[in-house]
């Protein structure tokens, strides 16, 4: 493979988000065949990636550039999580140094980098408005966002053309197909790595118990998971949920939201416990020997949470809606759409060795489409092969 001089250009590479995850994993892919330089608004910490996201990164395999202070200022004094501002003045100042590079890889959506590149997409951030899901308090004010939008595609000196020249990969069939709709692209599909670890338990080993990973905020919805299971428990009692996440502090006020939810549906010894900033080893503990997992947020662009769970041998249900259909092969048996319908699948399913053995054997052929080698490979080659 000829060695080629490439740009990635991602504002943080940190933990946790699985957006940083896919960018750390398409680093490790690039620093075994290219020169790669990372361009990033936060300074790249190798420690806590490798320990997070399972990648083997040392800082001798890449360069490493960080956007000036001067222009990091203001976004980072601005009262909200300013994101598309960022990524328009990343991008600003990705173009003034792309002349020295043959290939430019931006993993942050749709980007514009004033010659063509690769662009990996999670959701399009120029459907507007966001869906619900991304808004908090200030996104509800429409005259002030669309003024921050403006702004936004100002700092990035952004054309919609250029950006359309693009190589473009996503997510999900369904984030693809959005991509198609509302802007006209044709992307292909590149699914994010799954990191597997420990070795799981015998089915007949692990607990008859549910998991529910992500970060602990309101678009997860994990409310709607709580009621499912408490309806659950009605034919099963001893069914407890464990449920994993990391909060900060914009998320500290759903979290004692959730707690009140659960008091109102349980008694007094509860069913439902709360584990948060678990390292990564502990979480593919609990997915090594637990059976069953359930995701609430209705439109997951993918899906990191059902995808690790599944990939490590467990059962997962999923909303009907999204690319996280995708993850579990369109199986109407693990889909849902209301609580009550989620409920009545699930007792039905764990109550049917039968029709469990059948669900973990489709799932268990699956979850090649999400390994690591997979990803690598697949990154490889688009960009050795990648032409302007």
């Amino acid at each position: 493979v000829m060695r080629r001089k490439v740009l990635l250009v991602q504002p943080s590479l940190q933990p946790p988000g699985g957006g940083n995850g896919v960018a750390a994993w398409m680093l490790q892919a690039l620093v075994r065949e290219h020169h790669v330089t990372v361009l990033s608004w936060r300074p790249v910490e190798i420690g806590p990636i490798n320990r997070f996201f399972g990648t083997a990164l040392h800082s001798s395999d890449f360069d490493t550039m960080v956007v000036p202070r001067a222009w990091r200022a203001a976004p980072d004094l601005l009262p909200v999580p300013a994101a598309l501002i960022r990524s328009g003045l990343l991008m600003r100042y990705a173009r003034r140094l792309t002349g020295g590079f043959e290939v430019i890889v931006g993993v942050h959506n749709e980007t514009d980098y004033g010659r063509r590149g690769i662009q990996y997409v999670h959701y399009p951030t120029y459907l507007r408005p966001r869906p619900q899901v991304d808004f908090r308090w200030y996104h509800g004010m429409a005259p002030v966002l669309s003024r921050y939008y403006q702004l936004a595609d100002w700092a990035a000196g952004f054309s919609p053309d250029r950006m359309k020249a693009n190589l473009t990969l996503a997510n999900s069939n369904w984030t693809a197909s959005n991509l198609h709709r509302f802007l006209g692209i044709d992307a292909q599909t590149l699914y994010p790595p799954v990191v597997t670890g420990g070795s799981p338990l015998p089915w007949r080993q692990r607990e008859r118990a549910f998991l529910a990973i992500g970060r602990v905020s309101p678009e997860k919805e994990y409310e709607r998971i709580i009621r499912i299971l408490a309806r659950v428990r009605r034919e099963l009692p001893d069914i407890t949920l464990t449920i994993v996440g990391t909060w900060d502090r914009y998320t500290k006020a759903y979290h004692q939201h959730l707690e009140q939810v659960v008091a109102t549906v349980t008694p007094a010894h509860s069913w439902v416990t709360f584990r948060h900033n678990l390292t990564r080893g502990e979480v593919q503990g609990l997915v090594s020997r637990y059976r069953y997992g359930i995701h609430g947020m209705r439109e997951e662009h993918f899906g990191m949470a059902p995808a690790e769970m599944m990939c490590g041998g467990m059962l997962v249900w999923v909303p009907k809606g999204g690319g996280q259909v995708e993850i579990v092969g369109g199986e109407p048996a693990l889909l849902y759409e209301t609580e009550e319908g989620a409920a009545n699948t699930i007792v039905r399913t764990i109550t049917d060795p039968g029709e469990e053995a059948r669900l973990r054997e489709m799932l268990a052929g699956r979850a090649d489409l999400f390994s690591v080698n997979r990803f690598v490979a697949a990154v490889q080659q688009i960009v050795s092969t990648f032409e302007e």
